[in-house]
């Protein structure tokens, strides 16, 4: 994910409608040397359809553990970071835990004097040792240092084992066969770093390789070792995936082969997909899960089968010249379990949230709890809800959905204001405001932040009403469709059953450089003093 380097190709990889991959018209084989890597038949009618999450999950790293499919990706501000998903056939996945549980690194993700907006989680390595039957998170942070995390099970809890003062920009961990742990990262400039057995300090560091001017930026690094070689998969942001091989170990001489450019992608209106990783089955099948540019949604994961050349080069499967909207599901083994959906109805049972929710930075943890129901207590005065603590976070499903709170604003004091937002640089809220001792229903947009993420606009009610009694259910919903401005809308119940629309359609806006793409965000933050509180007492998220 690239900071300095990303405006000029992502705004020509939106925009590409067709292409094709490099490599397409070799002949499809297995990896060389591995018969067991040749795909079994698969039943006709099983099929599955792209993008497999229709969900913001970006910058993907996927690995497999016996059985089990684990994937993780960027988060940024959001708290707790970096997601652990899980999944027994590549295809259905859920939330499993965070790699990161609280973004402590420096008072900014506190929204404490600064915020932390666009930085935080970017591009991130998942892997697992079997020596010790660890899973291991590494990411850099802020361009500073780099921070490796490690947990015994996927859903945590997690630890931090390690600060590097090396930042390995857009990292891919390598757990090696002799157990060498190596980290292969950097924009442009291609460099791999060797840990220490205990993985907590570098050993060596070493330029690998240098892109091309022709090509421009590579970065995204993805590491590994197959058959012998040692690979480094790179994107182009965001058009293009390139691959580096080895036969000489892991620090080279590493050649370049493109894997894809311009290639028309799975979702209508939407880029390139690019920016994930390779990952076998262990049926010996190969796929690769990228994402795809689909603002104002976000980055979706797509997922298609991969084979190799008798050389020993990946070759992405194409349907008519693109990445398809469906191929032959992956041939598994029965799931142990079905995966928990990732929409449905939360009415926040037990004493912690499930990890389908992350919070607006760190979220001040005396001022909120769950006990079959969820509080808000205000924990900032301010009128600028990008200023507010505890701001609670879910990913819109897409291609449309509709969110559904059932809230009890019964505790709010004056000057207090609460609901369920659209949260992104350009945002707009439907909730309730206590002023002078009355209680109204509002919808409210223009609540703005320029490039350098600083507010611009507080928010401007376009709508109201009374507001009776002290329990509402607020609605919004969300169309974030790819290719043009898209409607978000509001309405309210009192009963649960009729909803009234209230203001105008908002339009969400599409442009990428927010990278998270919109959320559904329930607030409380107070404009005079603390004190109030409001209580969710269910969340639904549904789809057409």
């Amino acid at each position: 994910m690239s900071w300095t380097h990303q405006p000029v190709p992502r705004r020509r990889a939106l925009t590409a409608a067709t292409g094709l991959a490099a490599g397409v018209l070799l002949p499809p084989t297995t990896a060389p040397g591995t018969a067991s890597a040749r795909e079994p038949a698969l039943a006709p009618a099983a099929a599955f359809t792209n993008p497999v999450i229709w969900q913001d999950f970006a910058d993907i790293d996927v690995i497999r553990v016996g059985g089990t499919f684990y994937a993780s990706a960027s988060t940024m501000h959001y708290s707790p970071g970096a997601p652990v998903l899980r999944s027994y056939d590549l295809v259905n996945w859920e939330i499993a835990g965070h790699s990161v549980p609280t973004l402590d690194f420096g008072a900014k993700y506190d929204l404490n004097g600064a915020r932390g907006y666009v930085r935080g989680i970017w591009a991130s390595s998942l892997a697992y040792r079997p020596s010790n039957r660890t899973f291991y998170w590494l990411g850099q942070i802020d361009f500073a240092r780099t921070y490796l995390y490690t947990a015994t099970a996927a859903e945590g809890p997690w630890s931090r084992l390690a600060t590097i003062n090396t930042p390995y920009y857009d990292a891919g961990l390598l757990v090696d066969s002799d157990d060498t742990l190596y980290v292969a990262y950097g924009n442009t400039t291609i460099s791999v770093a060797q840990l220490s057995p205990d993985g907590r300090t570098q050993v060596r560091t070493q330029q690998v390789f240098t892109t091309p001017s022709s090509i421009g930026t590579l970065e995204g690094a993805r590491f590994y070792k197959i058959n012998g070689q040692y690979y480094i998969f790179l994107t182009r942001p965001a058009n293009g995936q390139y691959i580096l091989k080895s036969s000489s170990g892991p620090f080279g001489p590493y050649t370049l082969r493109q894997v894809l450019l311009d290639l028309r992608g799975p979702i209508p209106g939407g880029g390139v997909p690019h920016q994930g990783g390779l990952v076998q089955t262990q049926t010996g099948a190969w796929y690769y899960l990228a994402f795809v540019d689909a603002y104002p949604g976000g980055r979706m994961p797509a997922l298609a089968p991969v084979t190799w050349t008798a050389d020993g080069w990946p070759v992405l499967q194409l349907v008519n010249g693109a990445w398809g909207t469906s191929y032959p599901s992956p041939a598994l083994p029965p799931p142990p379990r079905p995966v928990t959906p990732m929409i449905g109805v939360d009415t926040f049972d037990g004493t912690i949230l499930k990890p389908r929710w992350e919070w607006n930075h760190n979220p001040d943890t005396t001022k909120w709890s769950v006990n079959n129901g969820l509080t808000l207590r205000t924990a900032t005065v301010t009128n600028d809800l990008y200023w507010a603590r505890n701001t609670l976070t879910h990913r819109i499903q897409g291609p449309t959905s509709t969110a559904t709170i059932q809230l009890d604003f019964s505790a709010m004091r004056d000057g207090d204001r609460a609901g369920l937002a659209l949260l992104r640089d350009s945002s707009a809220w439907i909730g309730l405001k206590r002023d002078g001792g009355t209680t109204r229903v509002v919808m409210v947009d223009g609540l703005t932040m320029d490039a350098n993420w600083n507010t611009t606009g507080t928010g401007t009610e376009r709508a109201g009403a009374a507001a009776p009694g002290g329990r509402l259910w607020l609605r919004a919903n969300a169309d974030i469709r790819p290719g043009a401005a898209r409607p978000g809308t509001f309405s309210y119940s009192t009963d649960g059953i009729t909803f009234t629309r209230l203001g105008p359609a908002f339009s969400l806006g599409n442009d990428w450089r927010f990278f998270m793409g919109y959320r559904f965000a329930l607030f409380n933050h107070a404009t005079q003093a603390l004190g109030g509180a409001v209580r969710v007492l269910r969340f639904e998220l549904t789809t057409p």
